[in-house]
């Protein structure tokens, strides 16, 4: 093939990156820390292909450092507010993604979240790490139930659906908003927002970040629900409010939320004060974090440039994007 390919990051789980080395010659970013857009334009100069990370900027700076050759950027991620897509639309350059095979490692997360947030069980083992479990009391650490609670899904595609579905072992009424999503199915019925927001004790994210979803759920969403309800997202940080929501849970206006994406990625030492809430539990962005699921992004990942190096339409194009260089590279 003799074609060149960057990746982001080095030691990526599964065989993809194996694979990826009898096919092309294949460099990698080797440092500890997240490569900074200098250093990584520096190393894409010239490649056919970037394999990246959801947090890795893949603006039109890097696309023009890296010059014409560049026929495919793969996200080893499903979400892609990473990359500027009309750039890429505009340079003929085929941007893929990971849809389908983080689904239900992601919803397994979303649920961890809905319970520990619901039985404030971060905080009550935070209690007996201290010492300070010396006497039972009825009153310590009460939260809500989740069996026969309602659950409201923002977002109804492959990981809301897959949400639904365990939801269902709980005995919960699922009621879900999404534009793409507008008809009942055996899982869940569709409302408009403000009757998801009125009606729910549990509302869980699960859309894009885009223009139109940023702070998507802000003060006025979150003065909609019930005090004592719980806000989770598994989604992106840019569609919470994060000050609003804040503000609500120290209020009392909100019972507690459960995250496990931020505005801020990563944090570092400089912690959101959402952190220290004993009322928010926080993760990492953590959702497909299991050794099957994340080497299957990277093997999707390598198996669309490996297409589209080829000749072949990627895959699993972002969607409404070409599968194809919209040019001859040369």
């Amino acid at each position: 093939m003799n074609k060149r390919v960057l990746l982001t990051r080095g030691n990526l789980p599964g065989h993809g990156p194996a694979r990826l080395s009898e096919a092309a010659d294949v460099a990698a970013w080797t440092g500890s820390d997240k490569p900074t857009p200098t250093e990584l334009a520096g190393l894409a100069t010239g490649v056919d292909a970037i394999l990246a990370l959801g947090n890795d900027p893949v603006d039109a700076a890097l696309m023009d450092a890296v010059g014409p050759a560049l026929e495919v950027v793969a996200l080893a991620s499903m979400g892609f507010d990473n990359v500027d897509r009309a750039a890429a639309a505009e340079r003929g350059i085929v941007v893929t993604h990971t849809p389908g095979v983080l689904a239900e490692t992601t919803a397994d997360l979303t649920f961890a979240l809905i319970l520990a947030a619901r039985r404030r069980l971060p905080a009550a083992g935070a209690s007996l790490a201290a010492g300070s479990w010396d006497v039972f009391r009825m009153d310590d650490y009460l939260g809500f139930d989740v069996h026969g609670a309602t659950l409201g899904l923002i977002g109804y595609g492959q990981i809301g659906r897959a949400v639904a579905r365990r939801a269902r072992g709980f005995g919960m009424r699922v009621l879900h908003h999404d534009p793409y999503a507008i008809a009942d199915d055996d899982l869940s019925t569709a409302v408009g927002l403000a009757t998801l927001l009125a009606e729910s004790d549990v509302v869980s994210l699960h859309v894009p970040l885009t223009e139109e979803t940023r702070h998507l759920v802000s003060v006025r969403e979150l003065a909609a629900m019930k005090p004592t309800a719980t806000l989770v997202s598994t989604a992106r940080g840019g569609v919470v409010d994060e000050a609003a929501l804040l503000d609500a849970v120290r209020s009392g206006r909100l019972h507690s939320a459960g995250l496990d994406v931020y505005e801020r990625e990563p944090m570092g030492r400089e912690l959101s004060p959402l952190v220290a809430e004993e009322h928010i539990v926080t993760l990492p962005h953590i959702g497909s974090a299991t050794e099957s699921t994340r080497a299957a992004m990277v093997d999707l990942a390598v198996d669309n440039i490996l297409d589209v190096l080829s000749g072949h339409p990627a895959r699993t194009p972002l969607p409404g994007t070409p599968a194809s260089p919209a040019k001859v590279r040369v």
